[in-house]
């Protein structure tokens, strides 16, 4: 298997590990096979997730790109080495939900299974000493982390990309319960970054069986 990147190492996250390029304006992000649940407290490995992690995110950046959906995306270079643009990370996580589920579920009192027309779209304060706090406009506004535009963009992304996810995953005869996103600003410009369904805690999708009902994965996976 290929040693990690020759380069200078600048951030290490539960999943991936970005280094410097030789251009300014461009990372390599290797992809680990490090699993993490609750948060990060638990951690395991997984052999090869890092190479799943990173042909699945491949995929769907080309997809989104097709769509007209900005990305950080450049190229995969090998099995765990993806080449992308480098951004400012804004400190928020959108959570897309079309089917009730995990947290939703707890938090609301609702049935698990019931689908969401139109798709909820949630906002997490990105701070693990505070463990991602469910927050709104106001709040976001009061921490100064993203204006209301940047909000208002980031909304219409997500549903954009939830748009284009759906009927994918239909097509291979899964369901996309939810899913989480990030995104940066590069060149002045919002864009989406980071992961995007690649491992358990970014989404959770289920299996259409014969008579189009959903039968949840019999994987265990991290609710967001």
């Amino acid at each position: 298997m290929a040693g990690e990147p020759t380069g200078t190492m600048v951030y290490e996250g539960k999943a991936k590990k970005i280094f410097t390029t030789d251009r300014p304006d461009q990372v390599l992000q290797y992809f680990k096979d490090d699993a993490t649940a609750f948060n990060a407290q638990k951690r395991g490995t997984i052999v090869d997730k890092g190479v799943v992690n990173n042909r699945v995110s491949e995929r769907l950046f080309r997809l989104l790109e097709q769509q007209g959906i900005p990305t950080h995306f450049i190229e995969r270079v090998s099995d765990r080495e993806m080449l992308t643009k480098k951004v400012t990370i804004v400190p928020v996580e959108v959570v897309v939900r079309n089917i009730v589920a995990g947290s939703l579920a707890k938090r609301l009192g609702l049935k698990e299974g019931v689908a969401i027309e139109p798709a909820i779209i949630e906002f997490y304060y990105k701070d693990d000493a505070l463990g991602d706090p469910l927050v709104n406009d106001d709040h976001l506004r009061l921490l100064n982390v993203a204006t209301p535009a940047v909000l208002r963009e980031m909304r219409g992304l997500a549903q954009r990309i939830n748009m284009v996810l759906q009927p994918f995953f239909k097509e291979r005869h899964m369901l996309l319960v939810d899913f989480k996103l990030e995104f940066g600003v590069f060149h002045n410009r919002l864009i989406l970054a980071d992961e995007i369904w690649t491992r358990p805690q970014k989404s959770r999708w289920t299996r259409i069986d014969s008579a189009r009902t959903w039968v949840r994965s019999k994987r265990r996976i991290r609710r967001c």
